[in-house]
């Protein structure tokens, strides 16, 4: 896509700070991060959203995701860390170049805390269980 800033940074024709990088996957620092070492990981080849890509994509990504936790909780410091993909507006995605966040996490740190919880209602769980495992 000639617009998308993903796009452009896998081109180069925008600087980023690569973390790894290979045939199907880049993954850059964040520039606005929730916490540092905050990563980005993105394919190389344009999908709008999660569901588009394709398996041997998914599982690079996989793959680099793996990697980078690794190396945030050892070569940072970190405690752990969270993976995140916001898929459509609706949840929060931005850029129409679907993406991973990898955010670093120590314990208390307040990054990201869950909000309520919403329980379910009776036998509501059941329903929404059925249609879904009919759908999949």
């Amino acid at each position: 896509m000639e617009d998308c800033i993903f796009c452009k940074i896998v081109r180069g024709e925008i600087p980023s700070a690569k973390v790894l990088e290979n045939e199907k996957v880049l993954a850059f620092l964040d520039i606005n991060p929730v916490s540092k070492g905050h990563t980005l990981v993105i394919p190389k080849i344009h999908y709008a959203a999660y569901p588009e890509m394709p398996l041997d994509v998914l599982a690079a990504l996989g793959e680099a995701l793996q990697k980078i936790g690794r190396a945030v909780k050892s070569q940072l410091d970190f405690a752990g860390f969270n993976i995140l993909l916001n898929n459509d507006r609706a949840a929060g995605q931005l850029i129409d170049h679907s993406h991973f966040h990898l955010i670093p996490r120590n314990v208390g740190d307040g990054v990201m805390d869950w909000p309520p919880v919403h329980p379910y209602a009776e036998g509501e769980m059941e329903t929404i269980r059925a249609i879904l495992a009919s759908a999949v």
